[in-house]
C-alpha cells in the first residue's frame, strides 16, 4: 500500500459528473472520519451528509453561488460537538479535530476513485438553519464529494525543500 500515491493525486475538484455515489462508498467515507485522531479522543464531531438536490441547491446559494457545490454527488458539513475546549498549549481543538477527519474522510473519497473539495467560504448561519443544527454548535467546513468532471492532471505546489527544515527554523 502505497498511500503518498493517492494523496499526490488528489485535487480540489470544482465540476462534477451527474452521478450518484453507493451509500456503502458514502459510509466508508463516513468511517474514515470517525477513526481520525482527535485531542484526548473527545471526537468532538458531527458529520451530516447532503444528498437531496433542494438541499444542496441551498447549500450553494449560501455558498454564494458557487455551482460545483450543487452538483457534487454529496455535500458533508464537518461540524463541532464541542466549541469551547482547549489543548493544554491553548488552541482550540476543534479546528485541528475537524481538519484530521477532513483530511481523512478528503483521502478515503480518492481511494473510493471520487474527487473532492473542502469548502469554507458560506454563510454558516445560513447553514446552520439549513441543516438544523443546534446553536451551540457550529458547521466548519463542507466537503463537497463526487465523481471528477474536469482535467486534474496539471499541479503546481511548492517543493518540499523550499518549506520545510530540520532542527531550526
Amino acid at each position: 500500500m502505497e498511500i503518498l500515491k493517492e494523496i499526490s493525486e488528489r485535487f480540489s475538484i470544482r465540476r462534477y459528473l451527474n452521478r450518484d455515489i453507493d451509500r456503502s462508498v458514502i459510509d466508508r467515507i463516513l468511517e474514515a472520519g470517525c477513526i481520525a485522531p482527535s485531542a484526548k479522543n473527545r471526537q468532538p464531531w458531527r458529520f451530516i451528509v447532503i444528498q437531496n438536490q433542494e438541499n444542496k441547491d441551498q447549500i450553494m446559494d449560501a455558498a454564494y453561488g458557487e455551482e460545483f457545490i450543487s452538483q457534487a454527488g454529496a455535500i458533508i458539513a464537518v461540524c463541532t460537538t464541542n466549541v469551547d475546549y482547549k489543548m493544554p498549549n491553548g488552541q482550540l481543538s476543534y479546528p485541528i479535530d475537524l481538519t484530521f477527519a477532513a483530511s481523512y474522510m478528503v483521502l478515503q473519497a480518492q481511494h473510493e476513485g471520487l474527487g473532492s473539495c473542502i469548502v469554507t467560504t458560506y454563510q454558516e448561519p445560513v447553514i446552520r438553519e439549513i441543516l438544523t443544527v443546534p446553536y451551540s454548535m457550529k458547521v466548519v467546513m463542507l466537503i463537497t464529494i463526487g465523481y471528477p468532471d474536469e482535467d486534474i492532471s496539471v499541479r503546481n505546489r511548492t517543493p518540499v525543500g523550499s518549506i520545510s527544515s530540520f532542527e531550526h527554523w
